[in-house]
């Protein structure tokens, strides 16, 4: 096992790898106490070797490492890939092409939603990682051998699972399904970080057009204050005291102070005129320029959404790629409201084993149904024709229609 501590050392092997068609990747990083991540060691492994570099290492540089991340002849493989591209993207503004990402790959593969790495490892290599290690101190050196081994291993069981993955994929035609997610990850827009954009992590906690207009102020002050000062949002502001700031929009230092939540004596220092500050731009805001708050889509259309999921359901079984990387309950809301909808779902290889089933099932020609435990579909002529000639007649199975509605999945079945 190899900790690389110099510059000539990490150009070497970099020059190494950068022969093989594909390297995989891992990053070891500190957040607890700043909003920037904070890497400690970079793994990265060929088919032929496997390295830790340590980036703490007096004058190393980093800079072979970041030209073998851009080596578009080089496969870049990682799990769960984002906050390792946004530590690269922060490090060199560059994002790792082309990629694989094994978690994604692994949803399309059939093994569920966000598997995780070690689900991964047991269930391909047959390998039990020991993951003693995994909540260390990764800035404080020496680095231990433990350490070393552990970092290493998430690389090396990664060559494997890759080779799998790619395999499956590659046998099944499935390798072109990952593009949207890669094109998503290899994106800097994914990784940039806008203080105007910070209040859509909170938008659905906002009640009122006036709450949300100067919650969307607040949430960009803080999330300013976070990035300049290098702490989390919560060291600024807590999530719940912004809310509670955002709905009572105090306007003196004497009404923020008497909010309940509000850190004490905070209301007469700097932050606190600042947040006075945020209140009044969120109240004095053009109504025009707040964003509608969404509620929770119900009523009529609210039977076919719940068609759509026991259709994807279904979907998921028989193709056992996982439902997340088909649909999301936007989309199903979306495809509810409009067959024209912008939706992934309704493009591509999801609209080819999702998609046009669900317009089907709307225009009430597809039907589902329950045979030996499990729903199936069927066309809805053909259901009538089973139903019609069975020994012992059954409802027959429902089809959503503009003409037919249904309350609840239970009465999209019948027995099979």
């Amino acid at each position: 096992m190899t900790l690389l501590t110099t510059t000539d050392e990490l150009a070497a092997v970099c020059e190494r790898f950068s022969r093989h068609p594909f390297v995989t990747v891992d990053t070891e990083f500190l957040r607890e106490t700043t909003f920037w991540p904070k890497v400690c060691v970079i793994q990265i492994a060929s088919p032929q070797e496997a390295v830790a570099i340590d980036t703490l290492a007096d004058n190393i540089d980093l800079s072979p490492f970041f030209e073998l991340m851009a080596d578009p002849q080089v496969v870049k493989v990682f799990h769960a890939a984002r906050q390792d591209l946004e530590i690269i993207w922060r490090l060199a503004r560059l994002i790792p092409a082309p990629l694989f990402d094994t978690q994604v790959a692994a949803m399309v593969c059939g093994f569920g939603e966000q598997a995780s790495y070690l689900e991964l490892v047991k269930s391909i290599t047959r390998a039990n990682l020991d993951k003693s290690s995994r909540f260390t101190d990764w800035s404080r050196r020496p680095l231990s051998p433990a350490q070393i081994d552990y970092a290493i291993a998430d690389v090396t069981h990664l060559r494997d699972i890759y080779a799998t993955l790619r395999a499956r994929l590659e046998k099944s035609n499935r390798l072109d399904w990952l593009a949207d997610e890669m094109e998503t990850l290899t994106s800097p827009a994914t990784y940039e970080q806008h203080p105007e954009n910070a209040w859509e992590r909170l938008r659905h906690r906002a009640r009122k057009p006036r709450d949300l207009a100067v919650l969307m102020e607040l949430a960009a002050w803080r999330e300013a204050e976070a990035q300049s000062r290098d702490v989390p949002r919560s060291r600024v502001l807590k999530d719940d005291v912004l809310i509670e700031v955002a709905q009572s929009a105090p306007r003196s230092p004497e009404a923020l102070g008497n909010l309940r939540s509000f850190p004490k004596g905070m209301e007469r220092s700097r932050a606190g005129a600042d947040i006075i500050a945020a209140v009044e731009r969120g109240v004095a805001r053009d109504p025009e320029s707040i964003p509608k708050i969404e509620r929770e889509r119900r009523g009529s259309n609210g039977a076919t959404v719940e068609l759509l999921k026991v259709l994807l359901r279904q979907v998921t079984e028989q193709s056992g790629v996982a439902a997340k990387m088909i649909a999301t309950v936007e989309d199903l809301e979306a495809i509810a409201n409009d067959d024209r909808a912008d939706v992934p779902a309704l493009r591509g290889w999801r609209r080819a084993i999702f998609g046009e089933k669900a317009l089907e099932l709307k225009r009430g020609r597809l039907a589902l149904a329950v045979e030996n435990g499990k729903v199936v579909t069927f066309d809805w002529h053909d259901a009538e024709s089973q139903a019609a000639s069975a020994p012992i007649r059954a409802e027959p199975p429902v089809a959503a229609s503009a003409d037919a509605p249904v309350n609840s999945p239970a009465e999209a079945s019948a027995s099979g």
